[in-house]
């Protein structure tokens, strides 16, 4: 334009080479914003993306590696573990075929922006011409003539746009990138590319293709905020501090440590959280919520004012708004999304967690908890740690093992930086209540989404974001069967995980819930139907997960003892590559309780005992709900 230089490119190799050359820098550390591309090609980007990614990697052009992959929602899973891993500073992209391809991201991206965690799409669209109408796998909509299967990533996406010419990606590329940078919207970012418009040229500003540096900022509270916060805590008898996801994100663990230090407030944590207090410091009083400790719950209800850094404050957390019950509780809120800061009614802090939690502790100079209260906390957090060593030594019954033990062999085997990762079924309760976490980036458990698969492909990504920790994924049967296939993607990139599967042959989790809600166990169990009833509870089905593992290129081996499973992790840490370890659990052994409630509605009118009981119960508990206005 206007005698600037320009480059002749395709639209897809412009974003491959645009791409390519965004940073981000925070507290003066530049590191590469998109590191890489997931992808599986198709007839809709494999002339298009896939001929750029090529020729980047053939000329030096462009330096964006590319990864295949085996599910398209499970690259996803890979990239938002990766950005997780990586504080949300480095992001990978995720390019798919038209159709099914691309509406296979859907629950990915729904995963990523539920957790605030930055990922890429690059769905491929139909043709932007309608030269081709209808193409193969096109949808077509009586209602509109510009709807594609792509707009259902619209509701599950933090900035959405489909490129129908070239020069627009220019002003998309760099919204899009805007949105994954900003720790206060992202989520996941789509950019649909028809795949005719992949393939088409355009003479490209130079200037798009230079170096392109993202500051990554700390914004600090508000003068008259943080005075209105500091004012509620030091009226306080009896605080809690609730350490979220924010905390690790902010790398904020030191300034937490220090406001705790010298303030007596006790500190609880969610999945997100854990391990931003080392789990035997003084004031760490575990989980908070339904899948919480005994000690943080009976905090929370005692608590006249919850500080919440870095929290969505989910469902999960509030024990579905039952877990404050002091009457005139007051909520004080840091976050640096405003959204989230501003909920339950809470005094807002808008801020990044570290530069909040540093004012804060210099705001509360001199304030320190009553000498009671900090004993209170403190007795109540040995008596936990009491309850989970038991838990950790339960014994097996029947043959199999107990859940809580298994983890308990695990906390015990892995060090301190070694990292854990886990999302969906029972299992991430029983980590929340039993994991001792140190290091804030060895817990990662996903339990905004709670979504089954996303673990091994979790694993995958972790370990692409952290080469020097060891990686052990943790998953349910019920996962598994979900989506193990990117254990042939660990192979593929020679990555060494270690991946445990307890195997309680069905959905534990679910069933325990399915028994407290009078529906007795329906449909959770892998068996066969009985021609004779036709219902599903013959006999137990022949799955061998451990004969699938290794068809998958994974050395597998089988722990039917605790012994057996300590040996196996032992060989597993010296060893190379892909090993996984079946376990077999009791889907009816304890658990850790709580004391805390979930609110999963009951049915109101019933001809079955079970379901009429249950209401009876639910009836009951729900009097704790309540509103923080």
């Amino acid at each position: 334009m206007n005698g600037d230089p320009t480059v002749r490119l395709t639209t897809a190799q412009a974003l491959v080479r645009f791409l390519a050359a965004q940073y981000t820098e925070r507290d003066g550390e530049r590191r590469r914003l998109v590191a890489g591309v997931w992808g599986i090609f198709g007839h809709g980007n494999v002339a298009g993306l896939g001929q750029a990614l090529l020729q980047a990697a053939a000329t030096g052009e462009a330096d964006l590696p590319y990864h295949p992959a085996r599910n398209e929602q499970a690259m996803v899973h890979a990239a938002t573990a990766y950005a997780k891993a990586s504080d949300r500073l480095s992001v990978f992209a995720c390019t798919a075929s038209t159709g099914p391809g691309s509406t296979n991201m859907v629950t990915g991206a729904a995963l990523a922006t539920t957790n605030r965690l930055p990922v890429l799409l690059l769905p491929s669209d139909m043709f932007a011409t309608r030269a081709v109408d209808p193409a193969l796998q096109q949808l077509e909509d009586t209602r509109a003539g510009d709807v594609t299967v792509n707009d259902a990533l619209r509701p599950v996406s933090k900035y959405w746009d489909r490129i129908t010419r070239p020069e627009q990606l220019v002003p998309a590329a760099l919204a899009a990138v805007r949105v994954l940078t900003d720790p206060a919207e992202t989520g996941a970012v789509t950019l649909c590319l028809p795949q005719d418009v992949q393939a088409e040229a355009h003479d490209w500003p130079a200037a798009f293709f230079r170096d392109r540096v993202w500051h990554v900022d700390r914004p600090r509270p508000d003068t008259a905020a943080l005075e209105r916060a500091a004012a509620a805590i030091r009226a306080a008898r009896r605080p809690l501090l609730v350490a979220g996801g924010g905390v690790v994100y902010s790398g904020a663990t030191a300034e937490l440590r220090a406001l705790a230090e010298a303030t007596g407030i006790p500190v609880a944590d969610t999945h997100a959280g854990k391990g931003a207090l080392p789990w035997d410091h003084p004031g760490s009083v575990g989980g908070l919520g339904a899948t919480g400790t005994a000690a943080a719950n009976t905090l929370a209800a005692e608590a006249d004012v919850v500080i919440g850094v870095g929290t969505r404050y989910s469902d999960f957390t509030t024990a579905s708004r039952s877990v404050f019950r002091d009457p005139g509780v007051r909520l004080v809120n840091v976050n640096i999304a405003r959204m989230d800061a501003a909920k339950l009614g809470a005094l807002t802090v808008v801020a990044d967690a570290r530069e909040a939690l540093a004012a804060l502790r210099t705001a509360l100079d001199g304030y320190r908890v009553p000498a009671g209260h900090e004993r209170r906390a403190g007795d109540l957090a040995r008596e936990w740690a009491a309850e989970v060593d038991h838990l950790h030594r339960a014994p097996a019954a029947n043959g199999l093992l107990a859940q809580t033990a298994v983890l308990g062999v695990l906390n015990d085997a892995l060090d301190d930086r070694d990292v854990v990762v886990n999302a969906a079924g029972s299992m991430p309760g029983h980590l929340q209540a039993l994991w001792r976490a140190r290091d804030p980036k060895a817990y990662h458990v996903e339990y905004a989404y709670s979504c089954m698969g996303y673990e091994i492909a979790a694993g995958l990504g972790v370990r692409l974001a952290a080469p020097d920790r060891e990686v052990v994924v943790l998953v349910g049967d019920g996962s598994y069967l979900m989506m193990a296939q990117e254990i042939a993607t660990m192979v593929a990139e020679n990555l060494k995980v270690t991946v445990v599967v307890v195997d309680n042959r069905g959905f534990a989790s679910i069933g325990g819930l399915s028994e407290s809600v009078g529906s007795q166990r329906l449909g959770t169990a892998h068996r066969h139907r009985d021609p004779a009833t036709g219902r599903d509870d013959g006999p137990p089905l022949p799955i061998d997960l451990a004969a699938n593992a290794a068809s998958l290129g994974a050395h597998a081996v089988r722990a039917r003892t605790l012994d057996d499973l300590r040996a196996a992790l032992r060989k597993a840490r010296d060893s190379e590559g892909v090993t996984v370890i079946e376990v077999r659990t009791d889907p009816r052994a304890p658990g850790p309780d709580s004391e805390a409630w979930w609110d999963v509605p009951v049915a109101e009118t019933s001809a079955l005992d079970t379901t009429r009981g249950a209401r009876r119960a639910y009836e009951r508990d729900r009097t704790a709900r309540r509103h923080h206005l």
